[in-house]
């Protein structure tokens, strides 16, 4: 996948607080320096995106995106805050089109920060000291699995928390191809293209190894 590498201005912060905000080509970077948040454009696409890429490779490698459904224009009218506890972001219109959703009091929305880990996971935390997490990206992946985060898959609402493939490598939305753990048999996951085809199926799973894997197409 060939995505375009524009120069970035890079904070020497990993945190976003409420007196921050990220717009143009303005960065955050992870304290280890493994990864970099901020706008990117893919492939020879005019639309942008808010996302999540290595730090260290050349070539612009991205491992999550936050509003891939809902890209901006200009990125240098549009603006990733801190609003109300939550991470939000405004397009050039100044509506807000990504968020994290998070409900939370007053008086720790006025102290929510947003970090980027070096483990490629973007955290809200209820103060620059807490340790609480209110929301993280590990919870919402794109097309990435990253070492430490998990693919799961809820009884109680019986929905999975999938990876989706993107819609083309000029187009982050949501692709054919989604890969989760199998709602009918929790201990394997599959492949399925256009939300209904079963394309592939790992062995069950018995804690150590998978038992066989079968390919369907």
């Amino acid at each position: 996948m060939c995505l375009s590498l524009e120069s970035h201005v890079y904070f020497a912060v990993d945190t976003i607080s409420t007196n921050q905000s990220l717009s143009g080509n303005q960065t955050i970077v992870s304290a280890g320096g493994v990864f970099r948040l901020g706008f990117f454009r893919p492939g020879n696409s005019s639309n942008y995106y808010i996302g999540m890429w290595f730090n260290k490779v050349p070539q612009l490698t991205t491992v999550w995106v936050a509003n891939r459904d809902t890209p901006v224009r200009d990125i240098y009218s549009s603006v990733l805050i801190i609003s109300d506890g939550n991470l939000v972001l405004f397009n050039e219109s100044q509506v807000p089109v990504w968020s994290t959703n998070v409900s939370s009091s007053s008086d720790i929305s006025s102290s929510v920060v947003a970090v980027l880990l070096d483990d490629g996971n973007l955290v809200l935390r209820d103060g620059p000291n807490s340790s609480t997490i209110l929301w993280q990206s590990f919870d919402h992946p794109t097309d990435t699995w990253l070492p430490g985060s998990k693919l799961r898959f809820d009884k109680r609402t019986n929905r999975s928390q999938p990876l989706i493939s993107w819609k083309s490598p000029d187009d982050p939305a949501p692709g054919l191809f989604t890969f989760e753990i199998d709602p009918a048999v929790t201990n394997q996951v599959s492949i399925v293209w256009n939300k209904s085809q079963l394309y592939w199926f790992s062995g069950t799973w018995d804690q150590r190894t998978m038992s066989f894997s079968l390919v369907r197409k």
